[in-house]
């Protein structure tokens, strides 16, 4: 069975990231097949797995989410990281702030993230790390 948890807060600070990070190892290390997805633009949750340039990163959430809105093909090999603690991992980093400026006229933004999700969670628990909450 899948199951898909979003770790949100409004504020900054409260383990969001530590959380997704403890949570998607240890359900690894009870052998669950684990993607851990970093939605925050910071790139927080990639970092703290040891992935130290995130904007250097050639394919991100943002590339996904991208090939989402141009129907194109999702580039998943290359996107996913596979992390020596036995989770895969989407990457994050500052191109995703630009994500949401090129979103404003497109239909259905909203539900972006959910169909990449749905396409990528088979057999798998997601746990996404998302960034703190706008006023």
């Amino acid at each position: 069975m899948c199951r898909v948890i979003a770790v949100s807060n409004q504020k900054g600070g409260v383990g969001k990231t530590v959380s997704c990070v403890n949570l998607g190892i240890g359900l690894a290390q009870e052998g669950k097949k684990v993607l851990l997805i970093d939605a925050d633009p910071q790139g927080s949750l990639t970092i703290s797995l040891g992935y130290e340039e995130p904007d250097e990163m050639e394919y991100s959430l943002a590339t996904l989410m991208m090939n989402i809105v141009n129907d194109e093909k999702l580039n998943i090999e290359k996107t996913i990281l596979h992390h020596k603690e036995g989770v895969d991992l989407i990457p994050a980093n500052i191109e995703l702030s630009a994500i949401e400026v090129s979103l404003v006229n497109t239909m259905s933004r909203e539900l972006i993230l959910r169909s990449m999700v749905d396409r990528l969670r088979h057999n798998k628990t997601v746990c996404i790390s998302c960034e703190k909450g706008k006023k």
